[in-house]
């Protein structure tokens, strides 16, 4: 699975779905003016985007393991602090922010409790600590379609529904094994339209995360065999793909 790819691929493949959630989740962790905030595992910078709009960017930091994508936050959002590393050794001293949250990247944490726990360390004392995942085991994701016909033709395939927190209460029990206190569970929701399959597809071809990883995979034929079973479910377009993302939030 790999994220080290330019963020205008990363944009297509989960940006524009990460941009619709991001006011979401920015309410549950109660970002407000006058506060500090900072974005784990950000990304190209979708929810820092919402983060600079609420707080100006002199109060947002970010952190992400991908160069490319630091690189990208840091063009698209002057005056950030962009670090580049990962969530389980945040290069940020104790009590520096109000809140931190992290916006469908828990389940792609090496640890997640160990990412939760340095972004409650960072986080002053009866702050927040919010963050959402995708909700892969109920199928109810952009890429839901996807793994359908992915294990059709592959009974066996490896998708993302065992991944941490993607069953509803496991992002919340994340959370409380991090030593999280007064942790509330939500879930979030987003609709997209695509005028055409192709503006569906194409960013799938990239071979970005999880589900770009599998597909660049396989050979020709079996690509076009997924793709085809994709096509008969979505239709041609224009259709709606809708998503819910389970969310929680806690006090350090």
């Amino acid at each position: 699975m790999s994220f080290e790819v330019d963020a205008g691929s990363y944009d297509a493949y989960m940006g524009r779905h990460s941009a619709l959630l991001a006011p979401a989740l920015a309410d549950l962790a109660g970002v407000d003016a006058g506060q500090t905030a900072l974005d784990v595992g950000c990304g190209p910078g979708a929810l820092t985007a919402e983060l600079v709009r609420r707080l100006g960017p002199q109060a947002v930091a970010a952190a992400d393991p991908s160069e490319p994508f630091c690189e990208a936050a840091r063009a698209r959002h002057p005056g950030v602090d962009v670090r580049c590393a990962s969530a389980e050794d945040l290069p940020f001293p104790d009590h520096a922010f109000d809140t931190a949250l992290a916006q469908l990247v828990v389940h792609f944490m090496k640890d997640p409790v160990a990412g939760l726990g340095e972004m409650a360390r960072v986080t002053r004392a009866g702050g927040t600590v919010a963050a959402s995942v995708w909700d892969h085991a109920g199928e109810l994701t952009p890429l839901a379609v996807f793994w359908r016909a992915a294990r059709e033709r592959d009974p066996g395939v490896r998708d993302e529904s065992k991944l941490a927190g993607a069953a509803e209460g496991g992002l919340a029990a994340l959370f409380r094994e991090a030593g999280l206190r007064d942790v509330e569970d939500s879930a979030l929701t987003m609709s997209l339209r695509h005028e055409t399959f192709e503006e569906w597809w194409d960013p799938l071809t990239a071979g970005v995360g999880a589900a770009g990883s599998y597909l660049a995979g396989l050979d020709d034929a079996a690509q076009a065999e997924v793709r085809e079973r994709c096509r008969r479910e979505l239709g041609d377009g224009p259709f709606e793909i809708a998503g819910r993302a389970w969310a929680a939030r806690g006090s350090s």
